[in-house]
C-alpha cells in the first residue's frame, strides 16, 4: 500500500528559521536607516562592533528589532555566508 504524504516524517531546521529571522531583521533595519538618510552599512557595522544601540534608528522599531538578534550569532552567520560555508 503506497504511503500517504501525511504519513511521511517532516523535518525542519531551527537554524534555518534563525537565519531567516536574522536576514529579515537586517533587511528591515537597513531599509529604516536608508529611509532616514543614514549610511546603513556604516550604522549596522558600528552597532555590531560596539553593541551601542544608538547606531540604529528608532524609526520603524529598527532599534528594538536588531536588539532581539544575538550579535555573536549574527556575526557568525555573516562570516559563514561570506566564506560560503
Amino acid at each position: 500500500m503506497p504511503a500517504n504524504e501525511n504519513d511521511k516524517t517532516r523535518t525542519f531546521s531551527i537554524l534555518d528559521d534563525k537565519e531567516s529571522e536574522m536576514k529579515y531583521v537586517l533587511a528591515t533595519v537597513y531599509e529604516a536607516l536608508s529611509e532616514k538618510s543614514y549610511h546603513p552599512l556604516d550604522q549596522i557595522v558600528g552597532y555590531l562592533i560596539s553593541e551601542d544601540p544608538t547606531y540604529i534608528t528608532n524609526y520603524k522599531n529598527a532599534r528594538s528589532l536588531i536588539r532581539k538578534v544575538d550579535r555573536i550569532e549574527l556575526l557568525n552567520t555573516l562570516v559563514k555566508s561570506y566564506l560560503g560555508l
